[in-house]
């Protein structure tokens, strides 16, 4: 497996937590009312995005259910469209979209750790 894939799957799952953190005990108002908040969370998005793309498309299909193509999209949309972002979008995201995808990302991690490690070359 791509070597770039853990560091990819560690942000991914710190992002999730930040996230939740940041969101937990909040409405729509006061996350649409608190520009840091706001920002931080799309700030987590686009680094879920930007791992996403590092996860090879072969570990990626064993989670099938998880809209992995929209995943990688809200990064664009994040970066170069932020000024028609939606924050009902975003918060629909966070509520709807992230648990399963941290359900999802954990299996990963799970089959990842109980592949044997990978052998060492051989020298002859």
């Amino acid at each position: 497996m791509d070597r770039l894939v853990h560091p990819a799957l560690r942000a991914i799952v710190d992002s999730i937590a930040g996230i939740e953190a940041s969101v937990s005990g909040k409405t729509f108002d006061a996350f649409q009312s608190e520009w840091l908040l706001r920002h931080g969370v799309q700030r987590g998005l686009e680094i879920i995005s930007e791992a996403a793309r590092r996860i090879p498309v072969p570990l990626r299909a064993t989670q099938p259910h998880i809209p992995w193509d929209q995943i990688i999209g809200i990064g664009n949309v994040l970066r170069h469209e932020y000024h028609r972002v939606s924050d009902k979008v975003v918060w629909n995201v966070v509520e709807v979209h992230l648990p399963p995808l941290k359900a999802a990302i954990s299996l990963i991690v799970t089959a990842l750790n109980e592949l044997p490690p990978p052998s060492a070359p051989s020298s002859g």
